[in-house]
């Protein structure tokens, strides 16, 4: 038996609206809407100055943990531009990029050498067939 319904629920229709009585009136503010007594603006600065105060602790403990983390040989380099030779500064400021150039001497040559395996494999020794 199918449920029935006080109101028709097709679709595109609505219930009807149920509307009470006038709604009663509030009492009108004291003060205008928006405005900050002086009780409360003086809360609000010293909740702020509590915050910052806050704020300025943690970044300091941050600041002092980083500094702690950080070995000495991570220390920041300094740029020397006096009578040394260029090879020598650049052995100094470039070995980050003799360290890269390596990296990606060994992925390639890595990727070369299984290419020439997979080489092998398929074409010479017919190990994967269709």
């Amino acid at each position: 038996m199918a449920k029935r319904s006080r109101v028709a629920a097709r679709p595109g229709q609505r219930r009807p609206l149920q509307r009470t009585g006038p709604r009663p009136t509030s009492p009108a503010p004291a003060r205008p809407t928006g405005s900050v007594t002086a009780e409360e603006e003086a809360r609000a600065a010293e909740l702020e100055a509590a915050i910052l105060a806050e704020q300025d602790v943690a970044d300091e403990r941050l600041r002092l943990r980083d500094r702690a983390a950080r070995p000495a040989s991570e220390a920041t380099p300094r740029a020397s531009y006096s009578s040394v030779p260029l090879g020598v500064r650049a052995a100094e400021e470039y070995g980050y990029v003799r360290r890269d150039i390596r990296r990606i001497t060994i992925v390639g040559g890595s990727l070369l050498l299984i290419l020439a395996v997979l080489e092998i494999l398929v074409n010479v020794a017919h190990v994967f067939t269709i």
